[in-house]
């Protein structure tokens, strides 16, 4: 199904990317924190993934641990360099970095909104130097308050595909990597170390 603002929501974020980084904060790192012991690398070159206006990357700072913000929304970008993150324009499906170029990659509330996540995850494998991981945070669709999520992305005309946290697992299982949900509940982490 496709939504009324295109692939990827990229136009409805555009057009509100200057009252989301004034209203949405930073995402919280506790348990992001937690995540990244699953590596089995050091951790030194990280993506934020759909990072938009840098959430997840100001976060990250907080731990020590920079990372380049990738979203296809430009305006959301702007906020993320004004903010001193590096930016790249990139659609998450067609990364423009190197195979093995990364240690880890992080996806904070976004990968919902990824057309085709599927293929999605598959690439950010692809970038992702064995040992190293991706860190998803996203919302369990069959918890009260996940259904509410999903009822209201399509009411406003969002095309977003919600997974719960064993449908998440069993897709990074089939793409070279082993996941492990650190943090259960409305909003989930999972984390896949690749082979």
């Amino acid at each position: 199904m496709s939504g009324r603002y295109g692939p990827g929501d990229v136009r409805f974020f555009d057009r509100i990317a200057r009252v989301y980084a004034t209203v949405m904060p930073s995402a919280p790192t506790s348990s992001l924190k937690d995540a990244f012991v699953v590596a089995d690398r050091p951790i030194e070159r990280v993506l934020d993934i759909g990072g938009g206006t840098g959430r997840a990357a100001t976060g990250l700072r907080t731990l020590g641990i920079d990372a380049v913000v990738v979203d296809t929304s430009i305006a959301m970008l702007r906020h993320a360099d004004s903010d001193g993150h590096p930016v790249v324009v990139g659609d998450a499906r067609r990364l423009p970095i190197a195979t093995n170029e990364v240690d880890a990659a992080v996806i904070v509330d976004a990968l919902h909104h990824i057309p085709t996540p599927e293929r999605a995850l598959t690439e950010i494998a692809r970038v992702i130097s064995p040992g190293g991981i991706v860190i998803i945070q996203e919302f369990d669709p069959t918890s009260i308050l996940g259904r509410a999520l999903v009822w209201g992305e399509h009411q406003i005309g969002f095309s977003s595909t919600f997974w719960t946290p064993a449908e998440l697992c069993d897709e990074l299982d089939s793409i070279k990597m082993t996941s492990n949900l650190v943090d259960d509940g409305f909003e989930y982490i999972v984390v896949g170390r690749v082979k």
